[in-house]
């Protein structure tokens, strides 16, 4: 686990300047009780300085869909996707590694360094024996994490709005399956789709809070 301050997030610029190729690895979704966990592995070629970078959770939906379209034709990037099957199987935490592979996996160049957003400890096998270290609050300190924020973050975004139109009835494309108020009442009134994650306990508490119920 690496904390970074401003001078840190310097000298890794320079060392990104210095042919050393880092890839930024970030995920959204790990939250939500519904819907799949997706993650963006991220390498800047090209310096986007049209639109804000940063960590997608403090831009607004207009600056991450600006952001995204130019960091999608700039970079290499791939992503990953863990299924709500695979988070209630695995585990979260396994889940969230599983993605975090899958998106490594999509790059088209072998980085030499990965820097992943948080705490928790990476095992090898995940980023592909690619030497990697945590960063907390890397999504605002590095600016290869705050590009996969933002990618993972339209990403699964997106894929909550196509499956809004699937399962009309719990308005996925207002909360992306965070547990909001709405979310809340849908479910209990509704009961659970397909893609909630019912290993999580709130989902199973508010099931069994609507049969009592009824």
């Amino acid at each position: 686990m690496v904390k970074i301050n401003k001078q840190k997030s310097v000298e890794l610029s320079a060392a990104a300047d210095d042919h050393l190729i880092i890839a930024g690895l970030d995920e959204a979704g790990r939250g939500p009780w519904a819907g799949p966990i997706v993650a963006c592995a991220y390498i800047e070629k090209g310096r986007v300085t049209r639109v804000k970078i940063d960590d997608s959770k403090k831009l607004n939906q207009a600056q991450r869909e600006a952001a995204y379209e130019l960091l999608v034709q700039t970079g290499d990037f791939g992503v990953g996707v863990a299924e709500v099957e695979e988070i209630d199987k695995l585990g979260l935490a396994r889940a969230n590694r599983l993605a975090f592979r899958r998106a490594l996996e999509g790059l088209t160049m072998r980085p030499d360094l990965v820097l992943i957003d948080g705490k928790d400890k990476i095992d090898p096998a995940t980023t592909l024996n690619i030497p990697c270290k945590t960063v907390i609050k890397g999504d605002s300190a590095i600016r290869a994490i705050s590009c996969a924020s933002i990618i993972a973050k339209v990403t699964r975004d997106r894929l909550m709005d196509r499956l809004a139109l699937r399962y009309p009835k719990y308005h996925f494309e207002e909360h992306k399956g965070y547990g909001t108020a709405l979310h809340r009442r849908l479910l209990k009134q509704h009961g659970a789709c397909a893609i909630h994650r019912q290993s999580f306990k709130p989902v199973q508490m508010l099931l069994q809070t609507s049969l009592i119920d009824e």
